[in-house]
């Protein structure tokens, strides 16, 4: 009932998954995986909140409204982790994690993702929104490979399964 993709909708998470990478989408991206959850460093970063991570359903499901429960608690307990180590790897003084639903509440992406975003003092955040810009992998990796040992996860969708 309150779902806004379209028919065709081209999910990008759910190419991920299935192994079809581009510039803002790639492998090197993932620092966890887990049976119904994965966490990926984004490619559009806050000005000075680099290394900002998403952590998104494996499932298809568009917002938090009907997200099955066993779902729900996977991504919220490796919202947890991510939101530690970001703050242990990125030696951040905090962490602010968001998830948006509908167009009304800025959801951009038809698949749930949760942010969580590194944190200092003065960062203003949620004045600058609007000056987030997309990174280059290579400039991702750099993070990614920060958290990868933090997190201490599978980081491809195969070595979930069993």
């Amino acid at each position: 009932m309150w779902n806004h993709d379209p028919a065709d909708y081209d999910c990008p998470f759910c190419r991920i998954q299935g192994g079809e990478y581009d510039d803002d989408n790639r492998a090197e991206d993932i620092v966890a995986v887990t049976p119904l959850a994965y966490a990926r460093v984004a490619p559009k970063w806050w000005p000075d909140n680099p290394g900002s991570l998403l952590v998104i359903p494996r499932g298809h499901h568009e917002n938090l409204y009907d997200l099955p429960q066993q779902v729900n608690h996977a991504v919220w307990d490796l919202v947890q982790q991510s939101a530690r180590a970001v703050r242990a790897a990125y030696g951040c003084q905090g962490t602010s994690v968001r998830q948006h639903n509908e167009p009304a509440g800025d959801q951009d992406v038809w698949h749930l993702h949760v942010h969580v975003f590194p944190r200092w003092t003065g960062d203003e955040l949620y004045t600058r929104h609007h000056e987030a810009t997309w990174h280059a992998p290579a400039e991702r990796a750099a993070y990614a490979a920060k958290l990868v040992p933090m997190l201490g996860l599978p980081t491809h969708f195969e070595d979930t399964t069993g």
